[in-house]
C-alpha cells in the first residue's frame, strides 16, 4: 500500500485540481493507496472540497487540526496516521508534480533506496531576492551540520516504511523535516525536476515566514552558533586587551591621553552590538528548550473523516 500525505492549509481552490493529476498517475503503477489531506486550520473551504472528493473516492482520509499548527505539524500527524509500506510527502498546489511518483516508487520498491526525494534545479518564478537568500541557507547549514541538505530540496519524497518508523521515533517539538530526514540516514535518490508554479491560489510562506523557518532549521539542528558567539567574544576580548596594552604603554612613554569621545562610542556601539547578538542567539536556543521542556503535543486533532 502506498500513504499519500497532503497537508492543505487553505488550498480550497487547489484540492479540486490536485486529486484528479494525483489520481490518474497512481492508477499507474499501484492497486492500492490511502490519500491523507491534512486539514491545518483553513478558513475557506478546505475541507468541504475534501468531504467532496471522499464521496468519490473511499481511500480518502481527512484530519483536521483544531486551529493551524503549521506545516511540520501536519507532515508529523500525516506520518502518524499512514499504514503503507510506502510514504510520500506531497503538496496540494501540484508544486509537486505528480507524474515523478511512479519513478520515486519504482527506486524505493527495488529495495536499492529507501528514500526518493526531489529537489528542484531551477526556482523560476521565485522572487530574485527569496532565491538568493534562499541558496545561502543551504549554503550556510550545511557548513554547520554534520548531515548534507541538497539545496533545492523539496518535502516531496517517497519513503520506506523502515525510514517512516525512524522519523516517527524522533520525539522533538521542535521539528525541522529537511533536516530531520537527512538525520536519520537511509539510502536516498533524488530526481531533479524544473520549478513548478502554483497550480491556484496564493503561497503561504511570505519573506519573513520564510527567515524564521531558517532561523529554527539552524537552532534545531546544530549548535554552531552558540560556537561562534563564544568564537567571537575571545577574539573581541583579544582586541580588547591588546589595545588596553597600547593605551597605556602610549600614555606612559609618550604622554599622549587616551582615545577621544568618537573611538570611545564606537567601541562601546561595536562591542554592544556583539552582545546583544550573542544574548538573542542565546535566548533561541533557551526558548527552544523551554518549548521542548512543557512537552505540548505537537499538534491537537479536532476530527478524522
Amino acid at each position: 500500500m502506498l500513504s499519500v500525505i497532503v497537508p492543505c492549509f487553505n488550498e480550497e481552490e487547489a484540492v479540486k485540481l490536485f486529486y484528479p493529476e494525483l489520481r490518474k498517475h497512481l492508477r499507474k503503477f499501484v492497486s492500492r493507496y490511502e490519500i491523507i489531506f491534512i486539514d491545518d486550520g483553513s478558513k475557506d473551504k478546505t475541507v468541504e472540497e475534501c468531504l467532496k472528493l471522499k464521496k468519490e473516492d473511499k481511500n480518502i482520509k481527512i484530519i483536521s487540526f483544531s486551529r493551524n499548527f503549521g506545516k511540520e505539524a501536519a507532515i508529523l500527524a500525516g506520518l502518524r496516521e499512514s499504514i503503507g509500506d510506502y510514504v510520500v510527502i506531497m503538496d496540494a498546489d501540484l508544486q509537486d508534480p505528480p507524474a515523478l511518483l511512479e519513478e520515486m516508487y519504482n527506486y524505493v520498491e527495488s529495495g536499492e533506496y529507501d528514500c526518493a526525494g526531489t529537489y528542484r534545479v531551477t526556482r523560476k518564478g521565485e522572487p530574485p531576492i527569496r532565491s538568493f537568500f534562499a541558496r545561502m541557507f543551504y549554503k550556510l547549514i550545511n557548513k554547520m551540520i554534520d548531515v548534507e541538505i541538497v539545496d533545492g530540496a523539496r518535502d516531496y519524497r517517497l519513503m520506506s516504511r523502515n525510514m517512516v518508523n525512524a522519523i516517527l521515533s524522533l520525539p522533538e517539538y521542535n521539528r525541522f523535516s529537511k533536516g530531520i530526514f537527512s538525520w536519520v540516514g537511509f539510502k536516498t535518490k533524488y530526481i531533479e525536476y524544473e520549478n513548478v508554479e502554483r497550480v491556484a491560489g496564493e503561497t503561504k510562506w511570505s519573506f519573513w515566514k520564510l527567515f524564521a523557518y531558517a532561523i529554527d532549521g539552524i537552532v534545531d539542528f546544530t549548535i554552531a552558533p552558540l560556537r561562534i558567539a563564544t568564537v567571537s567574544g575571545l577574539i573581541v576580548s583579544l582586541f580588547g586587551f591588546i589595545y588596553m596594552l597600547y593605551i597605556v604603554i602610549k600614555a606612559l612613554t609618550i604622554g599622549d591621553p587616551v582615545a577621544g569621545y568618537p573611538s570611545m562610542i564606537a567601541i562601546i556601539c561595536l562591542l554592544g552590538g556583539i552582545q546583544l547578538i550573542v544574548i538573542g542567539i542565546v535566548g533561541e536556543y533557551l526558548g527552544k528548550t523551554y518549548m521542548e521542556s512543557k512537552a505540548r503535543p505537537k499538534y491537537i486533532i479536532k476530527e478524522i473523516k
